[in-house]
């Protein structure tokens, strides 16, 4: 477009008609002033208004028509800007004007183009009012168009700025809200801090819990919430330079008040990061643990009480369990005596002599059901949990309750249980738990009655063992006491004595072998008591062990017997498992002993190289019946080898710790347990090369 044609559309006046000198050369100047580019005009980012010196609009293009809704026409040579906005706005940015530089101004276009006129250029946020009513908020631009300083009209430049409004908005509620919830907790302190460690934001919940106000403690260091012992010795800094680190610190600790006080808090130190990864602040969480602190040291002191008021008890009852059975000894002993002395007791005095040692054994009975219960509350019960075979344990049980049976004319009928149908449980409380069973179906049930014994898998790895009687039965209501300590429920019409522990101790027995009991019963038909146990695979060598038994040990020096072990072992399982390691040594024959007594007696006899002993033994523990051994001159110098199933870190410490050479636990790792009794022999042999043993 040639250029008079441009000044004439910059102006407003009419296409093609001749235009005056005067004008011409006005906007030659106008254009020269604004060094407008043709590419601004044509643009529709932008609301571009040119006005004359008078603020009547010469100029409206393409991206003022776009955004207002006008068309050129409308208000070229017409109208001011100041028509097309908020006349409240321009009302009040006169008034700022006109206190900020001591003059009056119209509320008009004045209002918007005062300030540019004393000076170059004008940004403000401004509204427009659109063609159709609504608003338009945008970032303005006003210039000053001058040619030999004279003004000669005004250009404004209008960005839309509702996304930058809308964004800010967002950002506002964003923040409000933030600052809202933040102000809501009141359970937790949340507290900004600087890189410093000062304080720049502190909510009501920080204000609770350390009793400082926003304005007392804002720019204030951190440190204040340390016990003074801790900041002298540098906590606060090692918080932060580990958040600033770590991005992230946890710690629990004493924190103090503005009064003073201290309080056990749980303190979140996080690092505030920019978007470059500039370290800003700290955001700090800070929540008062003082209850639950008092609460777990409250628990914690119960908890030291009744261990030791169970241990009081404990001690109590085996001190009392000793002195009742010196008593009953020699009640059972001198009775036992008055029987056979000659000439015979008179029929009345056997009668009272029998009814003498009746009760006295069952006192005794009593006596260890009461020590059995204790020890099993006070935690103190000594077992172990390893593989055993069931038919095994069946057939002991059953050997020593017939008698029973056979003396109450009950018929007793067991289960073929197959020989490798293993449970993983105490074989000391597994016999004891079934002896009782069996014990009370034959003590409550009808003359001439029977007792059968079933075995069936409930479960994946779980046996079931059911003993059924004939006796009476139990009405439904009372099944739910029969667990119940001294609860004699269907002891109201049988004559058997019986004090309510024995199946409390069975329960408690069971379930810490992670099993579990029950029972079902009928009136006038009997019960169903049942256990069920967690079944084990048989005890084996692991693949492979066999073959890297040597098939003949170390060298027999000619005429040398072959060394001796003992070991000590009442689960049968185990002792095969050792006998088939042994077989395979010719150096060395293997005696086997079923309990403590009978181990010491055999050691005292044999005098063995080398003992291998089990923890847990029916009546005297392995570790009691190693200490025997080491007090006696003629089997000190005996190594003992602990071999057990009890395998924490804790069960191992006890056993070297109470004397033994060393303790292997089970499963049985045969190389280890090979170089064991290597070991062992070696230090049997270097021994009695010091030690002269008298006959």
């Amino acid at each position: 477009m040639p250029a008079t044609h441009l000044d004439s559309a910059i102006l407003g006046m009419g296409g093609g008609a001749p235009v005056p000198a005067t004008t011409l050369m006005r906007n030659e100047a106008l254009l020269k002033a604004g060094a407008l580019q043709s590419a601004i005009f044509n643009s529709a980012n932008f609301a571009l208004i040119a006005t004359d010196e008078k603020g009547i609009i010469q100029l409206f293009n393409i991206g003022a028509e776009r955004m207002l809704g006008y068309a050129a026409a409308e208000v070229v040579n017409q109208i001011s800007p100041a028509h097309i906005s908020d006349p409240q706005e321009v009302i009040a940015r006169a008034v700022v004007l006109s206190r900020e530089f001591a003059t009056a101004i119209a509320p008009g276009f004045e209002a918007l183009v005062f300030k540019a006129a004393r000076a170059i250029e004008d940004i403000y946020e401004f509204t427009y009012l659109r063609k159709n009513g609504t608003r338009l908020p945008v970032i303005l631009s006003v210039t000053t168009l001058r040619a030999a300083e004279k003004i000669i009209g005004y250009l404004l430049i209008g960005t839309d700025n509702s996304a930058r409004l809308d964004v800010e908005d967002r950002l506002r509620w964003t923040e409000e809200s933030f600052h809202l919830m933040v102000e809501s907790v009141i359970d937790y302190a949340i507290v900004m801090l600087d890189q410093q460690g000062r304080v720049m934001s502190w909510n009501s919940g920080a204000q609770r819990i350390k009793g400082y106000s926003a304005e007392e403690i804002v720019g204030q260091s951190f440190t204040r919430f340390y016990a003074l012992k801790d900041a002298e010795r540098g906590a606060p800094s090692r918080d932060l330079e580990a958040a600033r680190t770590r991005g992230r610190f946890e710690d629990e600790g004493w924190r103090m008040r503005r009064d003073g006080s201290t309080f056990w808090a749980n303190i979140v130190l996080t690092a505030v990061l920019d978007h470059a990864g500039n370290l800003r602040g700290f955001a700090q969480l800070t929540r008062d643990l003082t209850g639950r602190r008092q609460a777990e040291e409250e628990i914690a002191k119960a908890k030291a009480v009744a261990e030791k008021t169970s241990l009081a008890s404990a001690e109590f009852l085996s001190g009392m369990s000793h002195e009742l059975r010196t008593s009953l000894n020699a009640i059972l002993g001198f009775a036992q005596l008055m029987e056979s002395e000659q000439p015979p007791p008179t029929p009345s005095q056997k009668e009272s002599v029998a009814k003498i040692v009746q009760a006295g054994w069952y006192l005794m009975e009593l006596i260890n059901e009461v020590m059995d219960l204790a020890m099993i509350e006070s935690g103190r019960l000594s077992w172990s949990l390893e593989p055993m075979s069931l038919a095994d344990v069946m057939h002991e049980c059953h050997a020593a309750i017939e008698p029973q049976a056979q003396k109450s004319g009950i018929r007793m009928t067991l289960p073929e249980i197959d020989g490798q149908c293993f449970i993983k449980a105490d074989r000391t409380r597994v016999k004891q738990v079934l002896t009782n069973l069996l014990s009370n179906a034959i003590k409550y049930n009808r003359p001439g009655g029977s007792v059968v014994v079933e075995c069936s898998v409930s479960a994946p790895q779980r046996v079931r063992i059911s003993v059924t009687d004939t006796g009476a039965g139990m009405q439904p209501e009372h099944l739910a006491q029969l667990f119940r300590p001294f609860s004699r429920v269907g002891q109201e019409t049988s004559a058997a004595a019986g004090a309510g522990i024995g199946l409390v101790v069975t329960k408690r027995l069971v379930e810490l072998m992670g099993g579990a009991i029950g029972v079902r019963s009928h009136v006038g038909k009997g019960s169903v008591f049942w256990i069920e146990l967690v079944t084990a695979a048989a005890p084996r060598l692991a693949a492979g062990d066999a073959a890297r038994i040597p098939l003949t040990g170390p060298v027999i020096r000619p005429g040398a017997a072959p060394r001796t072990l003992l070991y000590v072992e009442d689960n049968p399982a185990n002792l095969q498992l050792v006998e088939q390691i042994i077989a395979r040594r010719p150096d060395m024959r293997l005696l086997s002993a079923r309990n403590g007594p009978l181990g010491i007696a055999l050691a005292r006899s044999a005098r063995p190289d080398v003992i291998l002993m089990d923890i847990n033994l029916p009546g005297m523990s392995g570790i009691k019946a190693m200490q025997m051994l080491r007090a006696e001159t003629v089997t000190a110098h005996i190594p003992v080898v602990a071999l057990s199933a009890n395998a924490i870190p804790r069960d191992i410490e006890r056993g070297l710790e109470a004397g033994f050479f060393r303790y292997l636990t089970k499963p049985i790792k045969v190389a280890e347990f090979m170089d064991t009794l290597d070991v062992a022999l070696k230090h049997a042999e270097q021994d009695t090369a010091h030690v002269r043993i008298t006959p």
